[in-house]
């Protein structure tokens, strides 16, 4: 991410902010830090302050060349045109190909428990849940529960609910009404231990893609 080549991709608008915001850090500690554990570290530590699970984490990444971004194309899409091949999308060219489940896909997509989607970002506009700033199974509860409707405006296609302040994408209620993902779904909703429990398998296993000999460590 430290690259603007992989800044630029669509689906990353945004995060060249975050990237800003660690900048000092690496500063500060030079060789001795590489932007890999930097990052992935920031993360964990984002949802360990979010009141989210403690991922376990280990350092020892080693940063590659900008020859090495990967092409434009390899993070989920929230809309493929229909519930079908947004379905395939999400789980033949992106989380099956890097050996994640239907339950890693539905539990990762619980951390749109956080934040929003910004219209100069990625087109879509709200918040998914009413506790942005907590990592909660509110996310599950809602998507199952509230009745979402399709958005009257000039954007993407999105949901809302009958309050009009929060948002669903298309991809999110594939988790409520696809049946393999569904079942994750139910689970998550009425447990949030499980879904903590699962969500930081997930995460791990996230930021350890593609890396060898990580040396795990203590961080909270």
């Amino acid at each position: 991410m430290r690259f603007e080549e992989e800044q630029s991709h669509p689906a990353n608008a945004g995060l060249d902010k975050a990237v800003k915001w660690l900048d000092p850090i690496k500063k500060k500690y030079g060789d001795a830090l590489s932007y890999g554990d930097l990052y992935t570290l920031a993360g964990v530590t984002a949802i360990k302050q979010a009141r989210g699970p403690t991922v376990p984490w280990s350092y020892g990444r080693v940063d590659q060349p900008v020859d090495a971004v990967a092409p434009d194309g390899r993070l989920p899409d929230a809309d493929k045109g229909t519930p079908e091949k947004t379905a395939k999308h999400l789980r033949y060219d992106i989380f099956y190909r890097m050996g994640f489940t239907d339950k890693d896909i539905v539990a990762l997509s619980g951390a749109h428990a956080l934040g929003r989607c910004n219209t100069f970002n990625s087109g879509y506009d709200g918040f998914w849940t009413p506790t942005p700033v907590l990592l909660t199974n509110a996310y599950y509860s809602l998507l199952l529960n509230v009745p979402w409707k399709l958005r009257d405006w000039d954007g993407p296609p999105q949901y809302e609910d009958p309050s009009k302040k929060l948002m669903m994408l298309p991809s999110d209620l594939l988790l409520r009404d696809d049946k393999k993902f569904r079942k994750y779904t139910e689970v998550y909703a009425k447990d949030l231990g499980t879904f903590f429990r699962d969500f930081a398998v997930a995460f791990q296993k996230l930021e350890e893609l593609g890396c060898t000999g990580l040396t795990p460590v203590e961080w909270a």
